[in-house]
């Protein structure tokens, strides 16, 4: 296939996080389009890519994943506002988690991987497929 032939890719967020990537494709005079390509090629290249067997000396292994990028989001939170407390920066880093959880319950859920028992008071896991 050339590189030059474009193909579909088809995602399912939450509508908060369709309207955030919206509002943020508008500030930056973008298509929704062009801001999802954008983004998942930003989000690329700030991904370590190697297996334990090549990674290059070089590579620093993240010992808490998830908080890539940590650094750069406080400053993004600080730069919004002349200060922040510490709730308003916990809420900036985090912001998008419990639509992530949601949606990943969802979909474990759905996979028949885990289900909620309301009795139980929690979800369990069902399949422990590692």
């Amino acid at each position: 296939m050339p590189d030059s032939e474009r193909v579909s890719v088809q995602t399912y967020v939450t509508s908060t996080q369709r309207e955030r990537w919206r509002e943020e494709a508008d500030e930056l005079d973008m298509s929704d389009a062009e801001y999802v390509r954008t983004m998942v090629q930003a989000g690329r290249r700030s991904f370590e890519l190697y297996t334990t067997d090549d990674a290059p000396e070089t590579a620093v292994s993240d010992p808490t994943p998830g908080v890539d990028g940590l650094e750069d989001r406080i400053l993004e939170v600080l730069r919004e506002e002349e200060f922040s407390d510490w709730d308003r920066l916990l809420a900036g880093v985090t912001d998008d988690i419990e639509d992530r959880l949601e949606g990943t319950l969802d979909d474990l859920q759905a996979a028949g991987r885990i289900k909620y028992s309301g009795r139980q008071g929690g979800y369990t896991v069902i399949d422990d497929e590692r």
